[in-house]
């Protein structure tokens, strides 16, 4: 039997630019499977990628969520301050 093959997009938006690779990978990979293929960890700071800080079109999703033709694979950075703790620095 023939292994169909979709293609997906893997985006990181880093703070001082943005990687972004098309990837064909067998239909059935996972979301981490996708970013392995596509070797965009190798361009990302050591530390960043983690499976828990995943999402498609902005919408979060564990690492070990199928993935479909055409989906948009975000890594997502750590925060670098907790947005209440921004609010409160910003009010004072």
């Amino acid at each position: 039997m023939v292994e169909r093959v979709i293609t997906v997009e893997v985006v990181y938006a880093g703070a001082d630019r943005h990687h972004l690779r098309r990837v064909d990978v067998a239909e059935g990979c996972t979301a981490l499977e996708a970013i392995e293929a596509s070797g965009i960890a190798d361009a990302m700071p050591a530390g960043v990628m983690q499976g828990d800080r995943l999402g498609i079109f902005s919408k979060r999703v564990p690492s070990d969520h199928v993935v479909e033709q055409g989906d948009r694979i975000e890594i997502y950075r750590p925060l670098v301050l907790d947005p209440m703790e921004a609010r409160r620095k910003r009010a004072r």
